[in-house]
Formats: C-alpha cells, sequence, structure tokens
C-alpha cells in the first residue's frame, strides 16, 4: 500500500508520499510514486499515485510519451490548464484499463488506482485533484484544503482539525509530515523514505524536492515533538467528573 497526501493553501501546495510498495511479506521495495513536469517559468506539476505499481507506471509513462486526443497528441507539459491535466489524467486511466483490465481481471488482480495531481500553469489558478480508477475527479476547495490517497485513516484526523486554506506554506509542509508520521506509526505497510514537493502560488517553478529519511534530523524531531506534544496533552486533561470513588472513605 501506500499514503499520499496533498495540500491547496493559498500560498501554494504541498505534496507528500511514501515509498513502500508491498508484494507479500517477503517481497517489499522502494519506489517513489511521485512523477513531477516542471517548465521553469511557465508550469509546475506533481502526480502522486497509489495502487496497483505496474499500472501506476504504466498511466506516467503515457503521460509522458503523450496521449492523442481530438488529433492532438498532449502531456502534462502542453495542457493548456490545470483541469485539462486532470482530463488527461483521467484518458490515460482508462486507456490502460482497456488495454490492460480484461487481462487483470483474468488473473483476479483488482484494477485498483488512484492520483493526486497538482500544479499552476501561468495564466491559471493553483489547483489540486483526485482522480479515481474510472478516470473521473474531484477538486480541493477553500473549505476542504487537502486530499488523500491510499492508506489515508490514520493521518486524516490532524488534517481535519488543523488544515486550512491560509495555513502557511510551510506550516502545512509540518502538518503534512505530522499526517504521514500518524500513518508510518500505526501502518507497516507505508514506509519511508518519503518524497516532499512544494509549490509556492504564482512562482511557476518548483520551490522545494525533497526525499526524506529515517536518518533527517528535522523529521526526527518533528516525530518526538509531536509524540511529546501528544503525551503531555492527555495528561493534562482531567480525569472525568464521574470515576467513581475508589478510596473506601
Amino acid at each position: 500500500m501506500t499514503y499520499c497526501v496533498g495540500l491547496n493553501m493559498a500560498d501554494g501546495l504541498v505534496m507528500l508520499s511514501d515509498t513502500r510498495t508491498n508484494a507479500g511479506f517477503d517481497n517489499i521495495a522502494t519506489f517513489s510514486k511521485m512523477h513531477i513536469c516542471e517548465v521553469p517559468g511557465e508550469r509546475a506539476i506533481c502526480l502522486l499515485c497509489a495502487g496497483n505499481l505496474a499500472t501506476t507506471q504504466t498511466v506516467a509513462n503515457l503521460l509522458s510519451e503523450g496521449i492523442e486526443v481530438a488529433g492532438k497528441v498532449h502531456t502534462l507539459s502542453t495542457v493548456e490548464t490545470m483541469f485539462h491535466a486532470a482530463e488527461l489524467v483521467g484518458e490515460a486511466i482508462r486507456r490502460v484499463y482497456h488495454t490492460d483490465g480484461p487481462s487483470m481481471h483474468d488473473h483476479n488482480v483488482s484494477f485498483d488506482v488512484t492520483f493526486l495531481l497538482g500544479g499552476q500553469i501561468r495564466g491559471r489558478k493553483t489547483a489540486l485533484f483526485e482522480i479515481y480508477s474510472a478516470g473521473n475527479f474531484i477538486e480541493t476547495t477553500p473549505d476542504t484544503p487537502y486530499l488523500q490517497i491510499g492508506e489515508h485513516k490514520y493521518g486524516k484526523p490532524i488534517l481535519d482539525r488543523t488544515a486550512k486554506y491560509d495555513t502557511e506554506l510551510y506550516d502545512g509542509v509540518k502538518l503534512a509530515l505530522v499526517s504521514m508520521d500518524s500513518t508510518l506509526r500505526s501502518n507497516l505497510t507505508v514506509g519511508l523514505p518519503i518524497d516532499l514537493f512544494v509549490y509556492r502560488k504564482d512562482t511557476f517553478r518548483v520551490e522545494l524536492r525533497l526525499r526524506l529519511t529515517e536518518n533527517d534530523e528535522y523529521f526526527k524531531m518533528l516525530r518526538e515533538r509531536w509524540s511529546e506534544a501528544l503525551r503531555e496533552a492527555y495528561r493534562a486533561i482531567p480525569r472525568p467528573s464521574w470515576q467513581p470513588d475508589t478510596s473506601g472513605a
């Protein structure tokens, strides 16, 4: 499995993915699930994927090679809007399903893929989409500025409580990392290293692309500080007023 999260805030985008793939207890490997398309000064786009590795890699390769639509070949480098980029990812998914879906079904392999697509193209707004196996998609709004794919349940509570559209960009990085840490602690199918993408609105270039390992000092500090903060908050909450009196007095 995997865990990927994206935040679309007023200042820009934060996208984060783990790198573990699991095809059984004795077949665990590391693969990047982050694909970046950058044309400095013109666009910066990030694609995160979850699900069957062979299928997601095929979709990513199709998007890189180009897909013919209405007599014209399109890639993420040539589409005019982020909405069209999401449509292109959806079309790539459907074409892979048309080619591989029947054979996968015959071998009892589920066609189960999801993608997060975020970025900005000059002249357009920043956008973040979640694209499903059927090729349809949803987009974030200021009311719900984040999306998750993969093993999302463990990292969702922190985002539900704290992620806001007006969250500062690198506070968003902290939230994404805490969300990832919660997932790493609770699910062995999600693992380090993790890939981080940061994009600042209207710059049309990647501000930060970073791979974090277990030896990264900031991430280690964040994990320890968050655990201690939770323990302190737990200890500071008064015990229930309806606790029975067991003193025997």
